[in-house]
């Protein structure tokens, strides 16, 4: 297949991109100007000035949208706005652009967040089908997955990838965390009740050629593991597998003043996310499990 790729050089589109040409794809490369000498095939776009090639999108079978401003980093007025333009304009364009094409691609996959359930009590589990929650990044994924609008218009199959936390060494939520936690400080945050819901990065391109495999998935798909864990559970369980204490607990008086909304909406908030749909069309998951998963990522033995 011909498949198009946003955001292929970050910690998911490389990971993927890297996947799909292992399986004999040939894999476009969308990418910003300043990135033109990339190796292989490539089409420009440029979201904030609304510029897009479109006849090099001509012809493929699939789309999938990547881009998106990095979600860390302080929450000022400029950082969420650059979250919300590096989103929504740079989807609602690709969108269109779809739309309008000669020979349009079968489907578009673009990227969404499990954000958009907002947080919920520790013992509600939500799945594709609940209502949105409230909140900057639950707002922001309904604006992110209503600018895909377009393409679906237009008859091209939509599905709106809702990632959980992406477990990686290289990036995403655990990279971060690594040095801490084998210096001995891990930490609980606030209660440590919240409920984290993750995937390993090498369960995501797995489960995208599931999705591309079975043509009436369509919509929004939860993209994270079976078993979610509390916040605590997860600082047990990684310092567990490094061999390393973790006794630090920061409380919610001591985050919010740092962080202000971000310490919410990120750390003390959560959500336990089921994968309904993946699941119901019979894909069978590598890493349900978080310490079979971090192990294997990190490769620690057992």
């Amino acid at each position: 297949m011909r498949i198009a790729v946003t955001g292929s050089s970050g910690l998911i589109g490389s990971s993927l991109r890297f996947a799909l040409e292992g399986r004999g794809h040939q894999v476009t490369r969308i990418v910003r100007p300043q990135s033109r000498g990339v190796r292989g095939q490539v089409v420009v776009w440029d979201p904030p000035r609304g510029m897009l090639e479109a006849a090099g999108l001509e012809g493929h079978d699939v789309v999938i949208h990547l881009a998106g401003e990095n979600i860390a980093g302080l929450w000022t007025r400029r950082k969420k706005a650059a979250l919300r333009e590096s989103r929504i304009v740079g989807t609602r364009l690709l969108s269109e652009t779809l739309a309008r094409l000669r020979r349009p691609p079968r489907a578009l996959l673009s990227a969404s967040a499990a954000g958009y359930y907002g947080n919920r009590p520790a013992g509600v589990v939500v799945d594709e089908d609940s209502p949105p929650g409230t909140g900057f990044l639950a707002e922001l994924a309904v604006e992110w997955e209503r600018a895909t609008e377009a393409a679906a218009s237009a008859g091209i199959r939509v599905v709106c990838m809702r990632f959980g936390l992406v477990l990686s060494r290289k990036g995403g939520v655990l990279a971060p965390m690594l040095p801490l936690f084998r210096l001995g400080l891990g930490a609980r945050l606030g209660t440590g009740e919240q409920a984290w819901s993750w995937i390993a990065l090498a369960e995501i391109a797995p489960a995208v050629w599931h999705v591309l495999e079975h043509a009436t998935l369509t919509g929004p798909i939860n993209f994270v593991a079976p078993r979610a864990v509390t916040q605590a559970e997860f600082v047990r369980t990684l310092a567990h597998v490094l061999r390393r204490p973790a006794f630090v607990s920061l409380p919610e008086w001591l985050l919010r003043p740092v962080l202000g909304e971000m310490a919410d909406e990120l750390f003390l908030n959560g959500v336990r996310v089921a994968p309904r749909r993946l699941a119901e069309s019979g894909y069978r998951f590598r890493y349900p499990d978080l310490e079979p998963a971090l192990r294997a990522l990190l490769g620690a033995s057992s």
